[in-house]
């Protein structure tokens, strides 16, 4: 057999090492195998702890009660006729809340939104209210005019400058002319003042018109009812929010400081309910912001009225003694002449029985006089006397 060649050689020397390395790794890694493995458990994930939140109270809501049904009116129920412009439709709508539960009384709107007393063209107030007078046939009417009139007037084919005197005048004269010929007819009027605006010309303008209808009221003997302090604060200054008629906060103007609120229409409305109430015969009582001759507390200060305020004045009596200045008496009877406490009797009787000698009040002897000196005392001569004799 011919010899191996050396490279032969090696590589079958290599090739036998490596089946043994190889036999003796996969040798361990069968032993490995066989012997059982200890793993830990594997635990089922729990789940995050829920954070603690604090514990709110509950806010309790009360439930608003529902506005209770309005009433059916009567058949001869009396007829509240409101009249003006968009400010008087809220307060129609506040007269209807506040009559809702009374049979007797019904209030029907007949305001224009866009209507006043300047543009005579548009809506003739004083000429269209005796046709509306007719159709209606109301107990009392309710006014209030004045937001649409900050502009000009067309008076005797002149253009007047708004609140100019002549403007002034003859705005004056329109309105003394709506009031009348309602007042004519035997138809009460309460004529509503305006109320204060956001902007600052508008609230001078409505101060000027305010005025204006307070004199009116008296010309043609129609109530005011004045509104403005129940819609500023304590410095006369506009409000959006303010107490409502009940005296709780609450939203009575709009965003643009104009209109009125459903607050602020009840507001309004409660302000005229009282005088509202006497002209339909149906209510007494003090009302609230009238100003006009018939609701003078106390007195009818009316053109005619004859009836005098007596006032009765009572003599104030002694809480100590009354019996001794005729406090048994009744009020209008003749009391018995006074004859003053009992100190004054004592006193009387001291001074008519006269003074006694040696008293503090015997003031009889003159200064001066030499004083008797009872028997038995020494007679004490001052040393300045004696000094004098020497």
């Amino acid at each position: 057999m011919p010899p191996m060649e050396p490279h032969k050689a090696n590589a079958q020397a290599f090739d036998g090492a490596a089946i043994r390395e190889l036999y003796r790794r996969n040798q361990r890694e069968r032993r490995q195998q066989e012997q059982p493995v200890q793993t830990a458990p594997v635990q089922a994930a729990r789940p995050p702890a829920p954070k603690k939140q604090r514990a709110t109270p509950r806010r309790v809501q009360t439930p608003t009660p529902a506005a209770p049904a309005a009433l059916e009116k009567a058949s001869d129920a009396k007829v509240v006729l409101v009249i003006g412009d968009f400010m008087a439709g809220g307060v129609a709508e506040g007269l209807s809340d506040m009559f809702a539960q009374d049979a007797d009384i019904r209030v029907v709107n007949h305001a224009n939104g866009s209507s006043g007393i300047v543009r005579d063209d548009f809506f003739d107030w004083p000429g269209e209210i005796g046709g509306i007078l007719d159709q209606e046939k109301p107990a009392a009417v309710v006014v209030m005019l004045g937001s649409n009139d900050r502009q000009q007037m067309k008076a005797d084919g002149e253009r007047l400058e708004p609140r100019s005197d002549g403007w002034m005048k003859e705005y004056t004269r329109r309105a003394t002319s709506l009031a009348t010929a309602v007042e004519s007819r035997g138809i009460p009027v309460v004529w509503v003042g305006m109320p204060p605006f956001r902007q600052t010309s508008l609230t001078s303008d409505m101060l000027a018109y305010n005025d204006v209808f307070k004199a009116v009221s008296v010309t043609a003997e129609a109530d005011y009812v004045d509104i403005w302090d129940g819609f500023v604060d304590e410095n006369g200054a506009f409000i959006t929010t303010g107490p409502d008629m009940n005296g709780q906060q609450a939203r009575l103007r709009g965003s643009d400081g104009i209109n009125l609120t459903a607050a602020g229409k009840r507001k309004i409305a409660f302000y005229a309910e009282k005088p509202l109430r006497r002209a339909l015969g149906s209510g007494d009582g003090d009302a609230i912001g009238l100003i006009g001759p018939a609701y003078t507390p106390g007195a009818d200060l009316r053109p005619g009225a004859e009836d005098k305020i007596r006032i009765v004045r009572t003599v104030p009596i002694s809480l100590t003694d009354p019996e001794l200045d005729g406090g048994t008496t009744l009020l209008g009877g003749e009391a018995a002449p006074s004859i003053g406490t009992a100190a004054d009797i004592q006193m009387r009787e001291q001074r008519e029985a006269g003074t006694q000698t040696g008293r503090a009040d015997d003031f009889s002897r003159k200064a001066g006089t030499k004083q008797d000196v009872p028997e038995g005392t020494a007679s004490i001569t001052p040393p300045a006397a004696a000094a004098s004799r020497q």
